[in-house]
């Protein structure tokens, strides 16, 4: 379904939602869907709608809450509808209770009808007559009506408490047209793909409606795309880019007059973009550019620091190199665990493999491996660049890592050579050539200049220092002994626990995993050392706050006490993102607390000369690790230390106020929240 029509009833909407706790609200709300027959399982729906608010918030600010899971307890795609009168705390970014909640429950199988439902509801909360209508409606009856689309029942409101009337939405301006025949296209996307990707969208349709504009938006979101046709394209006179993700495809839009900003400035000021749109349409004179005037390329979001552009470039290249590391890795690990560490010397299985031959599977295995690898510093190249220009740099991104490994210059050269690739283009797509020649700019022009161009600069200028220093680093690292080898340790340790998956983490992991990758089939036992130290690091901060849930439980919500039981298992996979819910809820105490302990499970590592042959697994390559009960015990310090430290700082918070008081209902029943 792509709409909301019968997705609820008058017995799923709450006018007087009692709780301002978020746990009991949801069960609350849960609880009608249970007697309604549309939940099987209170407590496992429970557990999936947590396992989802713990991803990220789902307030979307404006007193508006959208909790939502996909779940097999789910019988049929329902909404339930909570009107709070003292407000529910859903973490949105303004800051403001939610005074309406909406909890979307759809079927496991039913992806796209739950996603199409989310993105037909975000589209219409933008809409002040809906939201208000909603706070304004005297009765279940005509709150469910308004949710599906149907016709409001003339019923008398309901006696008792309501939430304070909301201000009538002010009119629409009158379409005065003050922009003319205004032409626009736009691309509305964010990490989700949910809810702000649809919310922009319906954002800027309204505002262009305001302004007498015409406008088409292209939603890069979960619930598909449907991709602007190219006539429309070439028709529009400016384009309007919300996002927070790279937009798909962003050389469709080159030679227009462009808007680039988050997609969250969409949602809160689109009247402002459609009034920048227009005024680049009258510096641009019109969608065609005028002879001499500059080709407006991809521009950074308004007022984003280089530091910021930087640090959003690297990630997305390390982003892409990820799966390749995990691929290759594990596949090497396991043929290590079939065939032995001299599998790495076997001869090609291309018209070798032997069905019944443990050692051709092993063979197989560490060689395709090995092949994943050989893309690492590529592709963290390429899509570099890719961030930084789109398309037209992949080729020069991508061709520029190439040679890095070539030259021995490794993962740093593939970021020199991603940025040098991602500038160079997009300099050159600002270029102001003939109208003969802009058409075969892209696919014939700037991948011939920009990969001639890089490729020099890798052989000839940059590669060689840079390989020089990366083989200075290898012999450091397998010359560490003693204090300095504990220090390189806690280092990486505190990079891993400081921001837990973010830039800091990823620094530090690419850092292990490339002197791992590229030290050839028999790495040295430095560069071991070091993969050791990182993953130890990472598997400590969500392990010691699952620890901390279990030895002082009353510190910790209930919603809290469960994401503990899952960091049990992401933090023995080594997933340090495990982590993330703990620190979100109370930075100032967890990222210390997992600092102190990553610190002294990375030091103690390196201090114990334990080694690691895969990069990535946590336990589950224990046979890969060199002394393993050592590395063990290290892993168990950092956990010991980090929930040690998170509940003593815990603890002083207010004294005994600190600890979360249980009742009834949060011990007996909130298990599943």
């Amino acid at each position: 379904m792509s709409d909301t029509s019968g997705l609820t009833t008058p017995a799923l909407v709450d006018l007087h939602l009692a709780p301002t706790d978020k746990g009991e609200a949801l069960r609350s709300l849960a609880q009608r869907l249970v007697a309604e027959g549309r939940v099987s399982d209170l407590d496992g729906f429970l557990a999936d709608v947590a396992a989802r608010e713990a991803q990220a918030p789902t307030g979307m600010g404006d007193g508006i809450g959208i909790p939502h899971c996909r779940s097999a307890h789910v019988t049929r795609p329902s909404l339930a509808f909570g009107r709070s009168t003292r407000g529910v705390d859903f973490d949105a970014p303004d800051g403001r209770p939610a005074d309406l909640v909406f909890m979307i429950a759809a079927p496991a199988g039913a992806d796209d009808t739950h996603l199409q439902i989310l993105a037909a509801l975000a589209r219409r909360l933008m809409d002040p007559a809906f939201t208000g209508a909603l706070r304004d409606a005297g009765s279940p009856g005509a709150v469910a009506a308004l949710i599906n689309g149907e016709e409001v029942p003339a019923v008398a409101p309901e006696a008792g408490p309501s939430p304070a009337p909301s201000p009538a939405p002010a009119p629409a301006p009158e379409a005065a047209a003050p922009h003319g025949e205004l032409r626009l296209v736009a691309v509305t996307s964010c990490p989700t793909g949910i809810a702000h990707t649809y919310m922009a969208a319906k954002a800027l349709e309204l505002a262009a409606a305001r302004a007498g504009a015409r406008i088409e938006v292209e939603t890069q979101g979960s619930a598909g795309t449907t991709v602007l046709a190219p006539e429309v394209i070439a028709a529009a006179d400016a384009v309007i880019l919300a996002h927070d993700v790279e937009v798909r495809d962003r050389a469709r839009f080159a030679g227009k007059p462009t808007v680039d900003v988050g997609v969250k400035a969409a949602v809160n000021r689109a009247d402002d973009l459609i009034a920048q749109a227009a005024g680049l349409v009258a510096e641009y004179g019109g969608g065609t550019r005028p002879t001499g005037a500059p080709v407006p390329g991809p521009r950074t979001p308004a007022g984003e620091h280089w530091a910021q552009r930087l640090r959003k470039y690297l990630m997305t290249g390390v982003s892409y190199m990820i799966p390749f590391v995990a691929a290759g890795g594990l596949l090497i690990a396991l043929a290590f665990a079939v065939g032995g560490y001299q599998i790495a010397s076997a001869p090609s299985v291309l018209g070798h493999f032997d069905w019944t031959s443990s050692h051709s599977w092993a063979a197989m295995l560490f060689q395709t491996g090995k092949a994943s690898f050989g893309f690492l510093v590529p592709i963290l190249s390429g899509y570099i660049a890719w961030a930084i220009a789109d398309r037209a740099a992949l080729a020069a991104g991508i061709a520029g890592g190439a040679v890095s490994v070539a030259v021995g210059a490794g993962f740093l050269g593939g970021i020199v050579s991603g940025l040098a690739a991602g500038f160079l283009v997009l300099w050159m797509i600002r270029w102001n050539v003939p109208r003969a020649v802009r058409g075969i700019m892209p696919v014939v022009v700037i991948p011939l200049v920009s990969v001639a161009v890089v490729g020099f600069l890798m052989f000839v200028v940059v590669g060689s220092p840079i390989a020089s220093a990366m083989n200075g680093l290898t012999d450091w690292l397998n010359g560490l002994s003693g204090s300095n080898a504990i220090l390189l340790g806690a280092l990486l340790g505190a990079m891993m626990a400081f921001d837990m998956g973010g830039p800091l983490n990823k620094v530090a992991y690419t850092f292990a995993a490339g002197a791992l990758t590229t030290a050839g089939a028999t790495p040295d036992a430095g560069s071991l050392k070091v993969m050791a130290a990182v993953m130890a690091a990472g598997m400590t901060p969500p392990l010691g706050m699952a620890l901390a849930t279990v030895v002082r439980r009353k510190l910790f919500t209930a919603e809290e006490r469960e994401n503990g039981k899952a960091a049990w298992v992401l933090g023995a996979s080594f997933i340090t993102e495990g982590a993330i819910p703990f620190a979100a809820a109370d930075p100032l105490r967890v990222i210390p607390a997992s600092i102190v302990g990553s610190m002294t499970a990375g030091g103690l590592v390196m201090a114990f000369g334990s080694t690691l042959r895969a990069p990535h697994g946590g336990i589950w390559v224990l046979p890969l690790i060199g002394s393993p009960v050592l590395y063990l015990l290290a892993v168990v310090a950092g956990t010991v230390l980090t929930a040690a430290v998170v509940v003593l700082l815990k603890g002083m918070r207010k004294g005994a106020a600190a600890e979360v008081p249980e009742s009834p209902v949060a011990e007996k029943e909130l298990a599943g929240v």
